[in-house]
């Protein structure tokens, strides 16, 4: 497919992004060319838009186009691309691996040492079109909601988060209330924990967060987490700890929390290395597993999580044109937003 399509582009370092006319991509030997529909913005995505250090040292080619969540249909196969017709409703998994190197023969590309990221090492999905390699390829079912599989991807990373633990009957503590806290939120109540409380120092978020139907959602910077845990009646601490914000003063918070024994899942970056007692960690024997990006089977997970009942259009705050990313970016930047979708159609 030849000509010209319009693009979200990082177009040099800096702060902001610009609209412009970029070619077509064209799919070749085992890649596959996808039609957009709807993308979402990410964090990442403000990262680069703001450009703050994170971005300074990972866009290291501008200019390009960004975005790494989207939903849409396959416009076109590249040579020896079997299995996929024009027209199947797709979305992508946004990490492009080597499928040689030890973890991804183990089935662990999330781990992949070689890891390329959609949006951020190449070109991604805020544009008319993107080509991804045929292995990068998700199908998704035709009764799911564009709006909600458009952020498939964020919710694959609040999936491996949340599921690395066993959540039956247990009690959970969620630090960071951004849209990927409130989603992990969301599936733990689906996955049948006890309790699931969340934590942060925004109020509208909390106020999102209770949407998804939370036991309790807790401003630290007003309320007392301990008086809050003395209500839910959670008498030895909790059992499953997500850490979602990056931020020190929360993530020792949820130690000192845990009962003994505890399992905490990493996900949230931080902008600054982070002090720990590690005396405590010790002597509770809490377990620590970092998560990176999202297993493959997670996919499948969420499609049928959303097909089983869990809602996650209270996620949604704010739908706008393509045309008009500045506000969405404006929501994002603002503190007042859930998930933003851009519709490209």
């Amino acid at each position: 497919m030849n000509g010209m399509m319009d693009a979200i582009v990082k177009p040099a370092a800096g702060p902001g992004l610009e609209l412009r006319k970029v070619p077509i991509p064209e799919a070749g030997p085992g890649e596959v060319l996808i039609k957009v529909h709807k993308t979402a913005i990410c964090g990442t995505d403000v990262h680069i838009y703001n450009w703050d250090p994170w971005a300074a040292q990972h866009i290291t080619h501008p200019p390009m186009t960004i975005g790494h969540e989207y939903v849409g249909e396959i416009a076109g196969l590249g040579a020896g691309v079997t299995g996929l017709h024009v027209g199947q409703r797709v979305s992508g998994e946004g990490h492009i691996t080597c499928h040689h190197c030890r973890n991804c023969h183990n089935g662990n590309i999330q781990w992949c040492k070689d890891t390329i990221g959609v949006g951020v090492d190449r070109d991604g999905a805020f544009a008319e079109y993107i080509c991804i390699p045929e292995t990068n390829v998700i199908l998704i079912d035709e009764e799911l909601p564009e709006d909600v599989v458009s952020f498939f991807d964020a919710f694959g990373n609040a999936t491996h988060t949340a599921l690395m633990w066993d959540l039956v009957g247990e009690d959970v503590l969620i630090t960071g209330a951004g849209p990927i806290g409130i989603i992990a939120a969301g599936i733990c109540k689906f996955a049948g924990a006890r309790r699931v409380v969340i934590t942060d120092v925004n109020d509208y978020r909390l106020e999102l967060a209770r949407k998804m139907n939370v036991d309790a959602a807790v401003n630290t910077a007003k309320e007392d987490l301990r008086e809050v845990m003395q209500e839910q009646k959670l008498v030895e601490g909790f059992d499953v700890g997500l850490e979602m914000s990056g931020n020190g003063a929360a993530f020792r918070q949820m130690c000192q929390v845990m009962r003994n024994g505890g399992k905490i899942s990493l996900l949230g970056l931080g902008n600054k290395p982070i002090e720990l007692d590690m005396n405590e960690i010790i002597c509770k024997g809490l377990t620590l597993q970092g998560i990176y990006g999202r297993k493959m089977d997670n996919w499948h997970k969420m499609s049928y999580m959303v097909q089983g009942g869990l809602d996650l259009t209270p996620v949604i705050t704010h739908r706008f044109h393509y045309t008009e990313f500045e506000k969405g970016f404006a929501a994002m930047n603002s503190g007042k937003s859930g998930k933003v979708v851009l519709n490209w159609v």
